[in-house]
């Protein structure tokens, strides 16, 4: 059973999106937040950790949704952070996935949509709605980046759900090697995060989705 906190600044959206989250198959939520504080303290109070965090990004005056994640996915062993919001804008999008994000859906998005995110998040796989992802395309056109063969199998393994160890293994080369193609990686899609890469990584075609 996937465990999900949900988090939005709307009472409302949060008892739609509860009902709609306990109809999908092998999801259940365990908890609610109305901002990103108040989902930090649901996150040191339950028992049962959850696996995917629904988050918002503008929540009145509270935390918003991109410090929210990037403070949470900096916890020991976080979930994954699924954003689910409304605002599409370039800086949004950007923000969100720099802070960690997992994946970016909008809440247009049908109900089937957000259940196949909500389990891909959980496996540890990136999430990019499609007006989401022509937006990363667009930025990333104008200068597409170049990959080695080496550091494109890698990305491709991170997209995946791999963790350094994992990759290590299954390339046959010191974790410490994979740590520095990464660096280079993240050097020349111009990223800080695994996620950034992923998401950088697929908008421009550089590797296909898990």
């Amino acid at each position: 059973m996937i465990r999900v906190l949900l988090v939005d600044d709307h009472p409302v959206v949060r008892r739609g999106l509860r009902a709609m989250v306990d109809d999908f198959p092998d999801v259940t939520a365990v908890g609610e937040a109305a901002d990103g504080a108040e989902a930090l303290l649901r996150l040191a109070e339950l028992e049962q950790q959850p696996d995917v965090v629904l988050m918002d990004l503008q929540m009145g005056t509270g935390m918003h949704g991109v410090e929210a994640t990037r403070r949470i996915t900096a916890l020991p062993d976080p979930p994954a952070v699924l954003i689910l919001t409304t605002y599409s804008t370039d800086a949004d999008i950007l923000a969100a996935v720099e802070a960690g994000a997992t994946g970016y859906l909008l809440k247009d998005a049908p109900p089937q949509e957000v259940a196949a995110a909500v389990h891909a998040a959980a496996r540890g796989e990136t999430v990019l709605a499609p007006p989401v992802a022509a937006r990363l395309l667009g930025r990333v056109r104008a200068g597409r980046p170049s990959l080695s063969p080496r550091e494109t199998e890698i990305l491709q393994l991170l997209a995946e759900g791999l963790a350094n160890r994992q990759i290590s293994r299954r390339l046959f080369i010191s974790e410490a090697t994979v740590k520095t193609h990464l660096v280079h990686v993240y050097d020349k899609l111009g990223v800080d995060s695994r996620t950034g890469a992923i998401a950088a990584g697929l908008a421009s075609g550089l590797i296909r989705p898990a």
